[in-house]
């Protein structure tokens, strides 16, 4: 089948809840073969970036922070949301700086998924920053409570075999990187 053959015809969207980080959406729309109708929610969330900090060592810059979704503590890389009318690589050197306090010359696009296209309508834009180096105190805003660590680009890899990273878009970023090869992109 063609794209437009799968493709269901919206009739309406409109705003149900915001929820600051994110708005719900309820979206009326019709099946591609029946005709039929019916109701799905969407969320609209600005989109995303998220930060492999790579020193002149090697090594990647990791953070640990607690997540109310899981009610857990994971281990991530820095990353946010891209505020408005801000370009995705100024807000992944932005996050990167007040999360760990680390900055770094050299920028690469690793790439951009879609983080669950069944209900968002945003993107995460991935970056490697290469030769990171700690350059002052993180800047963490009211609702951020981070710890910060380093360890080896094979020691990262083996944290998401045995589940210590599990954040899918975290291991996103890793893949992405590993498709790149150890240089980079």
């Amino acid at each position: 089948m063609t794209d437009d053959e799968l493709r269901w015809r919206e009739i309406a969207r409109a705003p149900a809840h915001d929820y600051r980080i994110f708005q719900s959406q309820r979206i009326r729309a019709s099946h591609p073969h029946t005709g039929a109708e019916r109701e799905f929610v969407g969320l609209h969330a600005p989109d995303w970036v998220n930060v492999i900090a790579r020193t002149a060592a090697g090594e990647v810059v990791l953070i640990r922070q607690y997540r109310h979704g899981t009610a857990a503590v994971h281990v991530e890389i820095p990353g946010g949301m891209v505020d408005p009318g801000e370009d995705p690589l100024i807000a992944a050197q932005r996050e990167l700086a007040e999360e760990t306090g680390y900055q770094a010359a050299r920028w690469l696009r690793l790439g951009v998924v879609s983080p669950n296209p069944a209900i968002m309508d945003n993107r995460l834009h991935m970056y490697l920053a290469d030769g990171a180096a700690l350059a002052g105190h993180p800047e963490f805003d009211e609702g951020e409570v981070v710890t910060t660590f380093t360890a080896s680009l094979a020691e990262a890899y083996a944290m998401i075999r045995r589940g210590d990273i599990d954040h899918a878009l975290v291991v996103a970023a890793f893949a992405h990187l590993a498709i790149a090869g150890p240089a980079g992109p």
